[in-house]
């Protein structure tokens, strides 16, 4: 029994490669590149599918790459902000009972401000107050009415005599009137009637509220513009 051996197929070899490839890329009609042979058209449609990969690189998928840049920086500030807002949040009933606290001090102090009908009472309060230490009032004038935005304000002149104690006791009578009076612009001097007596002299500064009608003809007369004193 013969068996027959199989001839083997020789191996290429560097030149054969080259001689290949000169073949394969000579002679080409560059007008018509579909009839070139498979090598040439397989290389040309690698370098056509290079450059379009980079001019779409450079021209559309650099405008998607600027515009996600965009977004992110966006999702950024966003997340930024709900932060903030989940810090209000959380602590939005500690703000409530802050203002809650603020209202009732505002009230308690609105209360310690008299009306219109009581700053009569109120001056008789200061100059009875003066009496009651046995000072002696040689100036108790008061001056123009300043109107503010909610309140309006009264400087009173204060000229008063007696002796030291008394005067110091005046002073802590007026801190403690249950109406806002405040003593400003002191100065404390000798008598020199009386080598024993100090002179007081200064502004008593009182406040009062302004009704409903006097905060609309203070908003009208400023403009519209609060915190303009007239």
């Amino acid at each position: 029994m013969s068996m027959t051996k199989k001839k083997k197929s020789p191996q290429p070899t560097f030149d054969g490669i080259q001689i290949y490839l000169n073949r394969q890329f000579s002679g080409l009609d560059p007008k018509d590149p579909s009839l070139w042979p498979a090598l040439p058209r397989a290389a040309l449609y690698i370098a056509t599918a290079t450059v379009v990969a980079v001019v779409l690189w450079f021209t559309v998928l650099q405008d998607y790459q600027t515009e996600l840049e965009t977004e992110r920086n966006t999702e950024a500030t966003l997340r930024g902000d709900y932060q903030k807002k989940l810090i209000k949040a959380v602590s939005l009933d500690a703000l409530k009972k802050q203002r809650e606290q603020v209202q009732q001090y505002v009230i308690q102090l609105e209360k310690q401000l008299p009306s219109k009908a009581e700053m009569a009472a109120l001056l008789s309060d200061i100059n009875q107050a003066g009496l009651g230490r046995s000072l002696q009032f040689e100036l108790f004038r008061p001056g123009q009415l300043v109107a503010r935005d909610y309140y309006a304000e009264l400087p009173i002149s204060l000229k008063v005599t007696g002796k030291y104690h008394d005067i110091g006791a005046f002073a802590a009578d007026i801190a403690h009137l249950s109406r806002i009076v405040t003593l400003n612009d002191l100065s404390v001097s000798g008598n020199p009637k009386d080598g024993s007596a100090l002179v007081l002299e200064g502004t008593a500064r009182t406040f009062r509220y302004l009704d409903s009608e006097e905060v609309q003809a203070q908003r009208k007369a400023s403009g519209g513009k609060p915190g303009v004193a007239k």
